[in-house]
Parts: structure tokens; sequence; C-alpha cells
């Protein structure tokens, strides 16, 4: 019985796992190749002569843009379903990839962000409903498959760019935005699923569920919910951005060596991501998110004093941890307004696009006076804010009651 099995006949198909490993492997896709443009961070840095502020706002210009866009995408697509969206947001990231590859400025290089980030702004909210929509009521398993997609598109990223763009050059990157294209045949397919589900949704008249709890509760359980999205994505972000310059300060890697630390975390967070899933269908979406946040404090609090070999082993534990609920904070936000799943869908993504960009930027600024390793002493005690999440409320289900 999945966490919301009363609700499932009026939102969703039976589970069609084609479906979710092709928009998982679109999600692949596309945050490889949006992650490509992390993973350039030192290479632009040399040869735009960027200090860290520079850096800092080029994930801001990326992020800020698929925050704000992403919450009125999903808005307008709970009014109006646009399947055939999802292949146009691959055309927008291969553009963007393009003028990166070519850029002979930094405001091109931040155009080249800006449509990265309209990229994601389209892709998620419609891709999320569609996973809701293929998973047979299987929401947390569902997202998960969907989820780690994207997280193991964005630890693949770093290996491109140490073993290809890096050797080759920035240009190279126009051959990796190939990739695009295989995304955008793919989402044509996806598109036609959906268009298919909506026009039968259309003739057997099937209204969206209702919400569980009453409207104060769940007032109070998405204020607790975004709370964790932007400090979740707050700390995230000072390890994406930032890691690989900490461990070239702090252990004197070279650019290879540290794209190999930013894959092991990434490559572990993908891991955590799939396996929250699973854990949550079967334990609920609160224990699930509990098990994330309390389990990593310890971790990311050891993590600034670790010597290079310890700190392999803590960002692994870290991604696995901290990732499984990744996942599972927006399926619980979507089962509190199970009808506005791309609004939801939107505005979670969005926050962590758009917390993620202004902490990228706040702390490269900070950086460039304290130093980077200064930096990320004090972003370890971020997850002990996540602890609000102790105050979320019971889903009435079977599977929350086990939470």
């Amino acid at each position: 019985m999945a966490a919301s099995d009363s609700s499932a006949p009026q939102s969703v198909a039976k589970l069609s796992m084609s479906i979710l490993i092709f928009i998982s492997a679109c999600h692949f896709v596309n945050d490889v190749m949006q992650s490509l443009l992390v993973s350039l961070y030192p290479l632009l840095k040399a040869n735009y002569h960027l200090d860290f502020f520079h850096v800092g706002l080029l994930t801001l210009a990326y992020q800020a843009t698929a925050s704000l866009l992403q919450p009125m995408i999903g808005y307008v697509t709970d009014r109006k379903p646009m399947p055939y969206s999802l292949p146009a947001s691959m055309l927008s990231t291969g553009i963007g990839l393009v003028l990166l590859a070519h850029a002979h400025s930094f405001a091109m290089l931040l155009v080249g962000a800006c449509l990265i980030g309209t990229g994601s702004a389209i892709f998620h909210p419609e891709a999320s409903r569609v996973t809701r929509l293929a998973s047979g009521g299987r929401f947390g398993f569902a997202q998960s498959v969907f989820q780690v997609g994207g997280n193991g598109g964005g630890a693949i990223g770093p290996l491109l760019a140490a073993y290809f763009v890096l050797p080759f050059g920035q240009s190279s990157v126009s051959w990796a935005a190939l990739g695009t294209f295989a995304g955008f045949v793919m989402l044509l397919r996806v598109s036609a699923w959906y268009a298919r589900f909506e026009r039968r949704s259309a003739k057997t008249g099937r209204s969206p569920a209702a919400s569980p709890l009453p409207k104060r509760t769940i007032i109070i359980a998405l204020s607790l919910l975004v709370f964790l999205q932007v400090v979740r994505a707050t700390y995230s972000s000072s390890l994406n951005t930032y890691l690989l310059f900490y461990t070239m300060t702090q252990f004197s890697l070279d650019g290879r060596s540290a794209q190999m630390v930013l894959f092991l975390f990434l490559a572990a967070s993908a891991v955590g991501t799939l396996l929250g899933g699973p854990i949550s269908d079967r334990f609920g979406y609160r224990f699930t998110i509990w098990f994330s946040i309390i389990g990593t404090i310890p971790f990311a609090l050891a993590l600034p004093y670790a010597d290079l070999t310890w700190t392999y082993v803590l960002v692994a534990v870290i991604g696995l941890i901290f990732a499984s609920s990744h996942a599972i904070i927006v399926v619980f936000a979507q089962e509190l307004i199970p009808s506005r799943v791309g609004t939801i869908a939107g505005v979670f993504f969005g926050l962590s696009f758009g917390a993620g960009g202004l902490t990228a930027a706040a702390l490269g600024y900070l950086a460039d006076f304290y130093g980077i390793v200064f930096i990320y002493a004090v972003c370890s005690w971020m997850p002990l804010l996540c602890l609000v999440t102790l105050l979320l409320p019971r889903l009435p289900s079977r599977e929350e009651k086990l939470g």
C-alpha cells in the first residue's frame, strides 16, 4: 500500500517503469549538462581572470533564473498542462552550453548560465508531474527514480570535465552539448505518453485528490518544509560550488584530483537519493527526513577538521545520508496539496536553485575576504538548523504512522 493509496486512482496511472526510466534518463542528461557549469569553474576562473565573487555570480545567474521561473511554470501547467514543453527544456540547455563553450566575455558566460537555468525551470515541474502520474501510487519510489537520474548526472559532470573538457579546453563543451539532443528525443516520447494520459483524464473527468490535513496544519507543514529546503540548498551549495576550491586549497590537490572528490560526493548523493524512495514508502516520509538530517549532523561538523583520507570518507557519507530525503521533501509537500503538483515542484526545485545561487554568491564574497577554509568551518553547522523537521506533522496513512 502506497503512502497515499486512497488518492492514487484520482491522480495517477498504473506504475509505468518505462516512463520512469525515460524521465530519469532525461534528468540524467539534463543534470550532466548543467553540472558542467560548476565543473568548469576552475577553468573559467583562470581563463577569464575571475575572483570567487564572479564564480558565485555565475551560480547565482543559473540558479536564480531557475528559481524565479520554476514556480510560475508549475502554476501555469497545473492549470493547463503542456506536455511538449519538456523537449523545449533541452534546447535551452543545449544553447546555453554552446554559449559557454565560445564565450568571449563574462557577460556571455552569464547569458549561457541563464539559458541553462531556463532549461531547468521548464524541465523540473512538468517532469515531476509525469513522475507522479507514472508512479502507480508509489510516490516516494518514483520520485527517487526521477531524482537519482539528476544526481547521477551531476556526479558524471565532474568526470566529464576532468577527462574531456579540461584536457581539450573550453570549446569542447560544444561536443558535450550534443547530449541534449538525446534528451530531446527521449522527452518527445515522454511527452507523447503524457499527452495521451491528459486526454484520457479529460474524458473520464478525474478530479484532483483532496488535501489530507486541515488548512492550518498544511500551512505550518509547508513552512517547515520550505525552511528545510532553503537550509538544505544552502549547505549543498557550499559543497557543490566550492568543494573543488576547498580541497585544492586545504590539501594542495590539482584540478583533476579535486574533481574526483566532488565526484565522490555527487555519486554518494545519487545512491542516497535512490535509497530514500523505497525507505520512505516503507517507513514513511517523516522518518526518512528525520534520518537524513540527524544522521548527517556529526559528519558535517567533522568535515572541516579532517585530513584528506577522512575527507574522502566524510563527503561520501554526507552525500549518502543527506541526499536520502532530497526527493522525499518534494513528495511530502505534494501529498499536502495533491491538486498543485506542478506548483509545489516548481516552488521546491526553485527554492533549491534560488537559495543555492544566493548562497554561492554570498559565500564567494566572504571567501575572498576570509578564505575558503574558514567558510567551510562555518557551513558545517548548517545541518543543525534542519532539526525543525522534528515538528513535521504525520500524514494520515499507514506508512506515516510507521514513521
